[in-house]
């Protein structure tokens, strides 16, 4: 599976302006989250990219984009129905094809020469099937992220077989259902804001859609739940690490991370070191 389109879903009224931050990237450069994003995107050969936004944020959105406007699609999500119904906004965008999907409160950093999104991409086409990229996360997160109970493929420490997903588990809800034997005790698979999807995900929101009861709200998670009892879903553990914005101090952890995986390292070490010593 070898996707040219990605969906970024930036239309949670309350993140909105997350992925217009901005941030100075690993060359010293400054930039706004969404460009950060759509750096990796675009260098990992994708063509196009649709935005989901909230309405009368097209402006905002087109200047943040930068160099990459002319490449993307803004879609707005008229009211705010779950993510879910924010994915779905972009069904005609998509069409029949496989598309990768981004959170637009996430930064990515890799561990190693490839991307994040190259390394997810590189196993979809490798398994030729969709994956969602995941990371080991703290029980005391898990209230922010939906979780997968997996199987660990065989001859591959780093890639899962996907058999049950819950959205924002308890502990002990976790506990119960999604340990994953070799993990730390206390931490869990939980997505990490990337996957690769076919068109049937689309074809399954689609039909949920239009049974959403009034006052309610769709979310993803269950959507994904269905692919995994239908058709083999992968979860792929990368080499890199997710800075989720929203979290507090999200954005400086996230510049931190940045500057030190930069040519600027040893300045920025310095700049630390000397504001630790002179901060109580």
């Amino acid at each position: 599976m070898t996707p040219t389109k990605a969906v970024i879903t930036a239309a949670n009224p309350a993140e909105q302006h997350l992925p217009l931050q901005t941030i100075t990237d690993s060359n010293g450069e400054t930039k706004s989250a969404l460009q950060i994003i759509l750096d990796d995107l675009f260098s990992a050969s994708l063509e196009s990219a649709a935005v989901i936004i909230v309405p009368g944020s097209r402006d905002a959105y087109a200047a943040a984009a930068g160099p990459y406007n002319n490449r993307l699609q803004f879609i707005e999500q008229a009211a705010p129905l779950g993510y879910g119904h924010a994915v779905w906004c972009a069904r005609d965008y998509t069409g029949d094809d496989p598309f990768v999907l981004l959170v637009g409160d996430h930064l990515y950093l890799s561990n190693s020469g490839e991307s994040c999104v190259k390394q997810l991409l590189a196993v979809a086409a490798q398994r030729n099937c969709q994956v969602s990229a995941v990371q080991a996360t703290h029980e005391s997160q898990l209230h922010l992220y939906g979780t997968v109970g997996a199987s660990r493929v065989t001859g591959d420490d780093h890639l899962f077989e996907v058999h049950t997903i819950i959205e924002k588990p308890t502990p002990t809800l976790a506990e119960q259902d999604l340990i994953i034997p070799g993990l730390r005790h206390g931490n869990y698979l939980c997505f990490f804001g990337m996957h690769v999807l076919s068109p049937k995900v689309m074809q399954l929101l689609d039909q949920m859609v239009t049974d959403i009861p009034p006052g309610k709200t769709l979310g993803f998670s269950p959507t994904l739940a269905l692919v995994a009892g239908s058709e083999r879903f992968l979860a792929a553990q990368l080499d890199g690490t997710r800075f989720n914005l929203g979290e507090r101090y999200g954005l400086l952890r996230a510049q931190v991370a940045l500057a030190l995986a930069g040519p600027h390292r040893d300045e920025v070490l310095t700049s630390l070191v000397e504001l630790l010593a002179t901060t109580k």
